[in-house]
């Protein structure tokens, strides 16, 4: 079994950050780097995409909302031509800044609000999945399964990859429990292995209150802003890999 281990990164500004990004390059086999908008800025791009070509890691666009107060959390009232603006905006300079490195960005992941924007209105989603092939029609969009981005991709003529998110619990509809809500983030290593290895060997997860529900997924996420990310990290590919499962960079896994 060939598993993608990915993670947002390159998430502070300036002399801030939020994780050991360089030793988190060293785990994972994709990084959806953050823009400039919710984090981020081109010294922060920069490294991480010189960090990933010296490791053999993809480099994706971690596109975001203008908010880094609210990290990009937050909902705001932006209009749907806005958004998409925002996001071509942000997908363009990692684009730029990779090129200039002699990287190829590989892939786009929605960070936080934007996603859930994105996730609610299908019309804003065919426009995004519209905008981002215009770009550049072999980038792969990150999403959930079954979830409207993924349909608006793969509409749209655009390869997906289905994710599973390792450090967050599901309630029993497959959504994500909301951050703040006890038991919302994963943080225990017994809990996560057990749920990293369900997930592999039967392809299920466990909801929040005890509903086995599928899990159709080719790849982990792991956040770099849950406390302790990474050893989470480090947790999730020993998991994969006690299971006999390679960890694969996401152009490689449906290449």
């Amino acid at each position: 079994m060939k598993v993608d281990l990915n993670s947002d990164m390159g998430e502070g500004f300036g002399p801030y950050s939020l994780c050991d990004d360089e030793a988190m390059m060293d785990v994972v086999t994709s990084a959806n780097v953050a823009c400039g908008f919710h984090a981020g800025d081109p010294e922060t791009m920069a490294r991480m995409v010189r960090l990933a070509r010296a490791r053999g890691v993809d480099v994706g666009a971690h596109p975001g909302l203008p908010d880094r107060q609210g990290f990009g959390r937050r909902e705001l009232p932006f209009g749907p031509d806005e958004l998409r603006q925002q996001m071509l905006y942000q997908l363009g300079a990692l684009i730029a800044i990779a090129r200039a490195e002699d990287v190829r960005v590989s892939h786009v992941s929605f960070h936080a609000a934007m996603g859930n924007m994105v996730n609610r209105d299908p019309t804003l989603a065919a426009a995004m999945m519209a905008a981002i092939r215009a770009v550049d029609p072999e980038l792969i969009v990150f999403g959930t399964s079954g979830s409207t981005i993924e349909r608006a991709a793969l509409d749209a003529g655009l390869k997906t990859l289905t994710l599973f998110l390792a450090d967050r619990a599901y309630d029993a509809e497959g959504k994500l429990v909301p951050r703040g809500k006890p038991g919302a983030l994963v943080k225990e290593e017994p809990r996560l292995r057990a749920r990293v290895r369900q997930f592999l060997t039967e392809g299920t997860v466990t909801a929040i209150d005890g509903t086995v529900i599928p899990m159709r997924a080719r790849s982990i996420l792991v956040h770099s802003d849950t406390p302790g990310s990474l050893e989470l990290a480090r947790t999730v590919r020993n998991e994969i890999e006690a299971a006999g499962g390679v960890v694969t960079p996401v152009s490689k896994l449906l290449g």
